[in-house]
Parts: C-alpha cells; sequence; structure tokens
C-alpha cells in the first residue's frame, strides 16, 4: 500500500511538471490514469483530479472531452464559477479566433462595415495603416483611453490621439450616392444617441423608429427595368425600386438599453434578440438581452448571457458588473439557498448546452469554410433563433451556442456593379480610375504614384492644400482597402483595364533600350562608383521609378549647350538610396555599361533617349599579342604614377573611388574592356570634354594609347 501511495505521488508530481511545461496532453493522460486508480471512499480526491484533467484538456484544446468533465462535477454540485474560469477563457479565445464551431461559418464582415463596430460605415476615416472605420468609433475609443495613442484593430499599427480625424471623401460620397437610404437611417441613429446623451430618451426612441422603418432603395440593371420603376432626376441609367431596409444591430441594441431604462422590459428584449440575431459573435447585443432578463427577474438567463458576453469580450466591464449585482441582489433577500439553486443551475444548464455542442468542439483546429447552400437551409431550419417580428424568448440554453453565423444582410451587395459610376472612384490628378489609391490624413484619395509625384514638389495636398510632412519624411504610403475592395467588387472590368494600361506603362519605362531616363549631370564610367545628391523633382521621380521597375539603372550623360546632352554616356545601377526628410536623397550608384544616344525626347520633366549599347572590337592572332604587351606597359605606368601621389591625394582617392582594380586575366572579357582604364580615367584630373572621346572608343587599343599619352603628359608637367 505504500508503494502504491509513493509511486501515485511520482505520477502525480509527473503530471504537475508536464502541466509546468505546457505538456498539457501528457499531464491530462497521466490524470485520466490516475482516476482509474481511485477506489470507493476516495470521492474527493477523484473529484480533485477530474477538475485538474478538465483544466488540462481545456488548455490543450480539447474542449469536447473536457466539457464532459465538467459536466460530471456540475451534475453532483461540486462545480463553482471560479473553475470555469479556465474554460471560460478557452471559449473566448476560440470565437474570437473564428474556431471552434464547425457547424456554420462565422459572419463575414460587410463591405461597407466598420471594424470597430460592424456596423454599416458611417462617416467614415481612414488612416494612415489604409484601414476605414466610423468616425464616431475613433472618437469615442479616443476619448476613452488615457494613452497617447491607440491601436488599429486589424493591423495594430498605433493610432496617435492628436488631430481631428477627417471624413475620407470618396467613400462618403459613395454611401452617399448608393446608399442613400441606408446612410440616412444612419444619421438618424446617431442623432438619437445624441438625444439620449441629453437625457432625452422619448426623443431618441422616436428617431430609431424612424430609422428602423425607413424604406430602402436598391439600384436594379437597366435591363430589368419595369414602369412601376422611379428614374432619379437627371440620372436616366439608375433605375430604382423601394425594399425593406435592413435591421441595424447597433440600433437595435441602443434602443434595447433605452426601453430597459424606460422599464420597457418586453420590448428591451424584443430588441435584444433581434441585436443577437443579426450579430451573435457582438458582446453588446448579448449584454442587452442580458439586462432585459434580469429586469424580469430570470436571473438563471440573464446569468448566461452575461457569460456569452464575457466570452465574447474579456474586457466587458460592464457585464461582469451586472452579473455581480445579479448575486448580490439575490442573497440580499436572504434565499441563499435558491441563488445557490440558480448559480448551480445555470452552471449545470451551460455546461451541459456546451456538451451538446462537443461533436463541434472536436474539430476546434479546422479552419471554418464557406458551406453549400443546401448546408446553410439545413443549418437555418436547424439553429435559427426566434424571428424578429414575433419578440419570442428562447428558454433552452443550448441555442444561443447552436447560433454560428448572423443571417444579416449584405446591403451593398444590392447594387449591381454595371451601375457603379467609374467616375466615382477615380482619380482627381490623373483623371483615371484609382489604382493603389492612398488617402491623406484630410481625407483625399489619389493614386500611389500620383501622390508621390504631388509630394515631390510640394508637401502640401493637391486639392485642399494642407500640408503633409509626415508624407514628404517618412515616405510611408499605406494603399486605402477598401476602395481596393469597392473596385474589385463593382468594376472588375474596368480595373482589369487599369490594370493591363498600368502594367503597360510599367513595361514601357523598364525597357533598357527605347526611353531610357537620361540624368545630365558628370561623366560616369563602367564599374567605377558615382554618388549623387539628388533634390530636382523631376529627378526624384525618375529614381522612384528606377526603383519600383526593379532594373534600377538609368543613364548617365554630360550636359551639352546645344543639344541638351552629349551623345555618349554610361549606365548607372542604383545601390542604394538615403532619404532626408525634406525630400533630398543621397544615391549611391555604379557604372555599368556604356551606350551611343540615337534619339532624344522627355518625359515628365526629366530627359530620355533611345540609346545603343557600345562594344569594344575584338582582336585576335599578333594584334592581341601586340595589344596584350600594350596592356601591361600602360598599366605598370598608371600603377607607377598613382604610387607617386602624396599620401593625402591617395587617401581621398580611394575613400571616393576605391583601390585601383586588378589587371584581368583576359583583357576582352568585357565588352567595355578592363576596368582599371575607367578607374583611372575617373582619377585623373582631366576636363570632362577630354574624358567623352574616351567612352565613345570602341578600341581598346587607341583607349590604352590615349592613356599612356595622358600618363606621360601628367609626369613631365604635374606636381604629386
Amino acid at each position: 500500500m505504500g508503494a502504491e501511495g509513493s509511486g501515485r505521488e511520482e505520477m502525480l508530481e509527473l503530471a504537475t511538471e508536464a502541466f509546468r511545461a505546457r505538456d498539457f496532453q501528457l499531464a491530462a493522460d497521466i490524470y485520466e490514469c490516475q482516476l482509474r486508480a481511485i477506489r470507493a471512499g476516495q470521492e474527493d480526491e477523484r473529484d480533485e483530479l477530474r477538475l485538474k484533467r478538465a483544466h488540462c484538456l481545456a488548455l490543450g484544446g480539447r474542449l469536447a472531452e473536457s466539457l464532459e468533465e465538467y459536466k460530471l462535477l456540475s451534475q453532483q454540485g461540486i462545480l463553482r464559477p471560479q473553475h470555469l474560469e479556465v474554460l471560460v477563457e478557452r471559449l473566448a479565445e476560440a470565437m474570437r479566433s473564428s474556431q471552434g464551431w464547425t457547424d456554420g461559418e462565422q459572419p463575414a464582415r460587410r463591405l461597407l462595415s466598420c471594424l470597430k463596430c460592424t456596423g454599416t460605415l458611417y462617416e467614415p476615416v481612414t488612416l494612415q495603416c489604409g484601414h476605414t472605420y466610423c468616425r464616431n468609433c475613433l472618437e469615442r475609443e479616443r476619448e476613452g483611453t488615457r494613452a497617447p495613442s491607440t491601436h488599429c484593430k486589424l493591423c495594430k499599427d498605433k493610432l496617435h490621439a492628436s488631430g481631428t480625424y477627417r471624413i475620407n471623401v470618396v467613400l462618403n460620397s459613395f454611401l452617399n450616392k448608393y446608399f442613400p437610404a441606408e446612410t440616412r437611417a444612419l444619421t438618424l441613429r446617431h442623432e438619437g444617441n445624441v438625444l439620449y446623451k441629453n437625457k432625452k430618451p422619448q426623443a431618441a426612441l422616436e428617431k430609431y423608429r424612424e430609422a428602423n422603418a425607413l424604406g430602402n432603395v436598391s439600384f436594379i440593371s437597366r435591363r430589368t427595368k419595369r414602369l412601376s420603376d422611379i428614374h432619379l432626376p437627371g440620372c436616366p441609367e439608375r433605375i430604382f425600386k423601394k425594399g425593406p431596409a435592413p435591421k441595424d444591430h447597433l440600433l437595435l441594441s441602443n434602443r434595447a438599453q433605452i426601453n430597459a431604462s424606460l422599464r420597457h422590459v418586453e420590448d428591451a428584449l424584443h430588441d435584444g434578440n433581434a441585436a443577437c440575431n443579426l450579430q451573435p459573435t457582438r458582446s453588446k447585443g448579448h449584454l442587452r438581452k442580458a439586462q432585459a432578463l434580469a429586469g424580469l427577474q430570470k436571473v438563471d438567463q440573464a446569468l448566461k448571457e452575461y457569460i456569452i458576453c464575457i466570452a465574447l469580450d474579456s474586457e466587458n466591464k460592464t457585464a461582469k458588473l451586472e452579473a455581480q449585482k445579479e448575486k448580490i441582489d439575490t442573497t440580499d433577500i436572504g434565499v441563499r439557498k435558491e441563488w445557490k439553486a440558480h448559480t448551480c443551475g445555470n452552471l449545470t444548464n451551460t455546461v451541459q448546452m456546451m456538451s451538446d455542442n462537443k461533436d463541434a468542439l472536436k474539430n476546434s483546429s479546422t479552419p471554418l469554410a464557406l458551406t453549400s447552400p443546401e448546408q446553410k437551409n439545413t443549418q437555418k431550419r436547424k439553429y435559427d433563433l426566434v424571428n424578429d417580428d414575433k419578440a419570442e424568448i428562447i428558454e433552452g440554453n443550448s441555442t444561443c451556442f447552436r447560433r454560428a453565423r448572423a443571417q444579416s444582410p449584405s446591403r451593398e451587395h444590392d447594387t449591381q456593379s454595371d451601375l457603379v459610376d467609374p467616375l466615382d472612384l477615380e482619380c482627381s490628378l490623373c483623371m483615371r480610375l484609382l489604382y493603389e489609391p492612398i488617402t491623406t490624413p484630410c481625407g483625399h484619395t489619389f493614386c500611389l504614384k500620383c501622390i508621390e509625384r504631388c509630394m515631390d514638389h510640394s508637401p502640401k495636398c493637391p486639392l485642399c492644400k494642407e500640408v503633409l510632412p509626415e508624407y514628404q519624411t517618412l515616405r510611408k504610403y499605406s494603399r486605402t482597402s477598401l476602395i481596393e475592395e469597392l473596385i474589385a467588387h463593382y468594376l472588375p472590368e474596368e480595373l482589369a483595364e487599369r490594370k493591363r494600361v498600368n502594367d503597360d506603362e510599367m513595361a514601357e519605362l523598364s525597357n533598357l533600350n527605347k526611353a531610357v531616363p537620361i540624368f545630365i549631370c558628370t561623366m560616369a564610367y563602367p564599374n567605377v562608383p558615382c554618388p549623387l545628391h539628388i533634390f530636382e523633382p523631376c529627378y526624384r521621380l525618375m529614381i522612384r521609378r528606377c526603383m519600383e521597375f526593379g532594373n534600377k539603372q538609368f543613364g548617365m550623360c554630360m550636359s551639352d549647350p546645344i543639344k541638351g546632352f552629349a551623345d555618349y554616356g554610361c549606365m548607372l545601377e542604383v545601390r542604394s538610396v538615403e532619404l532626408f526628410s525634406d525630400g533630398r536623397s543621397v544615391v549611391d550608384t555604379i557604372g555599368r555599361r556604356r551606350f551611343k544616344v540615337l534619339h532624344q525626347s522627355e518625359r515628365d520633366g526629366y530627359s530620355t533617349a533611345d540609346i545603343e549599347y557600345l562594344e569594344d572590337e575584338k582582336m585576335e592572332g599578333e594584334s592581341y599579342t601586340e595589344l596584350l604587351r600594350l596592356h601591361d606597359a600602360v598599366y605598370d605606368q598608371a600603377y607607377k604614377w598613382f604610387s607617386s601621389l602624396k599620401q593625402g591625394l591617395k587617401t581621398r582617392i580611394l575613400s571616393h573611388f576605391g583601390p585601383m582594380p586588378r589587371k584581368d586575366t583576359d583583357i576582352q572579357a568585357s565588352p567595355d574592356g578592363p576596368g582599371w582604364c575607367w578607374w583611372l580615367l575617373a582619377v585623373l584630373p582631366l576636363e570632362n570634354r577630354a574624358q567623352l572621346p574616351f567612352l565613345a572608343m570602341t578600341s581598346l587599343q587607341d583607349r590604352l594609347n590615349g592613356i599612356r599619352r595622358v600618363l606621360l603628359f601628367m609626369s613631365r608637367n604635374c606636381p604629386r
């Protein structure tokens, strides 16, 4: 017996170590083995092991099995609220990550919905990260936090709390034009919110009633036109029909709160039920429903809704306080036994409810997938709640958790793609469909390339002239995802054409033979570094395009007072770009191939040229042997000249151009000849007009002879 007890203690200690190491699977298996070994009369030890195993199963993601253990403990009357903390946390995590409910998909975000309140966008504001929210949602969050900044719900980028949120002009116009009835309903809802805040609940209810009863207006195709259809004045191509407005879960939640405050508890419960039907994964509807149930003295159902609310939003202080208040009110009237019965009954029912749905929980690690129409119909018959208009109260405990998706209408799908005017989603700068749209802090939207070009000239918005220093300083542009989604949804053909045109332009600009961008500045040579200071707007655009196209190359030519720039130049490849806050940049480049200019032109303020690349003539036989002897002699002469320079001058040359390259094993391997020749020409103190002929030579022998003459002249007449 002693040996058996010692072995049990060792196994339990091993389970504890596995739990600390977060190996919940091993710990649960050990507890299961120990449960089998428990004998009669050891009920307390059995219950303790069962509770530990339930915790391990929940933490390990085996929710269905953990529910069985919690169910047994609840039926025996030994399960306490604090024992469900681990289970609730895991369920909340599963619900927040859209996992754990395989009998229906998580309700998809509507196209024109706010990322915070999930309602239709009202006065949309696009942040610098590119995501869009209702202005009221952002202002409410900013007022409710003491921190200097909050975070975007989607990308977690910081949202600076200073300044005024500006409405996205394009999105707001789109909503007002294509969804006028719904926009009007949202305006009425917000007016009602203000009235309730000013302690005018009856007036607020009237606003909510108007908003909820407001008819919807949606587009229909011209192909389905009937005589009863209504034509908008001045818009003969747009045809409308009247229809029912979709329910607004936020309006229903707000109305439930007002009805509860006015003691209209049945109406509050009706609205709470309707809000939960529309958005079952939003905690606000469950909170209002719980408050209404509490007002009807249905404590067990109210506590269940509070638990759901906390599971959906673990930071909901109101739900926690209200749940605690229900407990205090019950104990104050001297019915502790009834309270205990309510609590245990509620826990038993809640665990039983979740246990009934354990088959769905077994696949909690499987990502949700869209279901077929047949599956959706089956789910609707099996799991739908009562109709909103009937105000029926469901007494069963398992229905809420079986409800896995909201049957909320997607209003934006009423508008057909062939009736959305592309002009409403057009860039005001290039007058084309927005491509890679960027919304500025002042609320205006432009194509990415358009706003970048404007920032090259001035740090001001092209429309309202508001200064945008953050764009010029950071050069960080995040595309407005919602406008991209709208264009892809409503204008797919126009978007495909816009993308084709953009790709054609990119292909044309990336051509390294036709219309090659030319930087008119100084002499550049193959394989020789050439750092540049860029400050002119046209060259900012040129460098940015070179980086975007991927080739990272442009031509360098000397200026010419007659032609504009010289007939010969060298291609430069960008190795790095260092940007400054005022828009200037230092570009580190290195020379690549020589070229001859065939035709000069201009694009967007900078020069371009059609070019052909130069290549040295190949030598063979006796000629190659003589060329090799000449090469070695000139190299030795050049090395001797460089070694004779003063140390200070040599240091400056080495820091700027690097060390003198070594002799090539094959002097004709490169089409531009040996690299040391170009390095030496860059180092020699020659005027640009004297350097240009060397760049145009296609004979290595002529180039070596020219270098030898220059070295002889430098050795005789120039001090070191």
